[in-house]
């Protein structure tokens, strides 16, 4: 700001609006908020953070709102009506560039399948159930046989978190060694969807039908990828996708699109899964999912206090567990530089300087 003048009053709001959206990384976002507060105050009641957000992860737009969960009653009564708008552009902007951060600088990732939902078809059922495919040292999973090698197929699972990172998914297709030249039952193409069930009771309720839990119309999907060629090898095969997606809901669901190996006892086309991990990472156990409310949108939770409540649990953001060795070593510094060392300079002060003992005042502001 030269001479006084502040840049975007100089600009204007809607040329202001366009120079940022250049901005492409949230680091240089926050950046920008430190300038001046002007600055700070017109990117956030502008939502340029939930911008960047929604540009980087389109599905960012499948939350209608923001629910803040507060635990405090006395947090309720301090926020005012008059700051409270205020306070919802600082809540959302500090979420958006979480989310975002995210995305551009991504973190470890494991095997995030909690369960099995449920498979488009068994072939022999339950020699060759869906729930094969977790353990590599299992058996497999079978599709029925079909006439029409374009019939596809689908394997649903449930994630271990609600709200997360899916950034990559490894398949291994089944060879049968027991059949003659060891054929390898893979498909020609697969595709991944996410989201969430519109029906948060429906795998109880469909228990025994295998199509109503896997049918697309019992779910919302806010993410879908493009279709991957699958090789016709018996190897783990891994599909990353263009970019980490946001997985709202837990649901992952795997097409296979396209048969490629025929059985010669019955000549049918199937499609054999001998693996499948679906990699990723949960995100802060401050956010999560509302999905009570399905039928008026996504509703994205915001718990500030369960930051706390995940370190001394000992997880943190990351969803990773922290060594509880490194929790009880802080504790122990904590309460070395609190009693023991004050302890040892009284100490001290007692035998070279007795006479400053005698006074309680002394004592007590070192104690302190």
């Amino acid at each position: 700001m030269e001479n006084g003048y502040d840049l975007l009053e100089w600009l204007g709001p809607d040329a202001s609006t366009s120079v940022f959206s250049y901005l492409n990384d949230p680091a240089d976002l926050v950046r920008a908020t430190t300038v001046s507060r002007s600055w700070r105050q017109f990117m956030m009641t502008n939502g340029l953070s939930k911008t960047l957000c929604t540009k980087l992860c389109p599905e960012v737009s499948y939350f209608t709102s923001i629910k803040e969960l507060i635990t405090s009653t006395k947090a309720k009564q301090d926020c005012s009506s008059s700051d409270k708008e205020w306070r919802e552009h600082e809540r959302d902007h500090k979420i958006y560039i979480y989310l975002s951060s995210h995305l551009v600088s991504p973190g470890g990732t494991n095997n995030c399948i909690s369960r099995c939902i449920g498979a488009s078809s068994t072939d022999n059922y339950p020699e060759e159930i869906i729930e094969n495919t977790l353990d590599s040292t299992l058996s497999y999973w079978s599709s029925s046989g079909q006439v029409d090698p374009t019939v596809p197929e689908s394997l649903t699972y449930q994630l271990n978190f609600d709200l997360g990172f899916v950034d990559k998914i490894s398949i291994q297709p089944f060879k049968a060694f027991f059949q003659l030249d060891d054929p390898i039952y893979s498909s020609k193409y697969v595709r991944f969807k996410m989201g969430y069930s519109k029906s948060p009771n429906m795998s109880t309720n469909f228990k025994l039908d295998q199509g109503l839990l896997t049918a697309d119309e019992n779910y919302v999907w806010t993410y879908i990828s493009p279709e991957f060629p699958m090789l016709q090898e018996d190897i783990q095969q891994t599909f990353r996708l263009p970019r980490p997606a946001l997985c709202i809901g837990g649901v992952v669901k795997i097409e296979f699109l396209g048969r490629v190996q025929k059985q010669d006892m019955d000549d049918l086309f199937y499609i054999c899964i001998r693996n499948v991990q679906v990699k990723g990472r949960a995100l802060s156990p401050v956010l999560g999912v509302d999905l009570s409310e399905i039928k008026g949108g996504c509703v994205l939770k915001y718990c500030p206090t369960a930051w706390r409540a995940a370190v001394l649990d000992g997880y943190v953001a990351s969803g990773t567990k922290v060594r509880r060795n490194l929790l009880q070593s802080f504790a122990l510094t904590a309460w070395f530089w609190r009693w023991f060392v004050p302890l040892y300079i009284l100490g001290i002060v007692c035998v070279f300087f007795p006479h400053f003992c005698r006074e309680p005042s002394v004592v007590l502001n070192i104690l302190e």
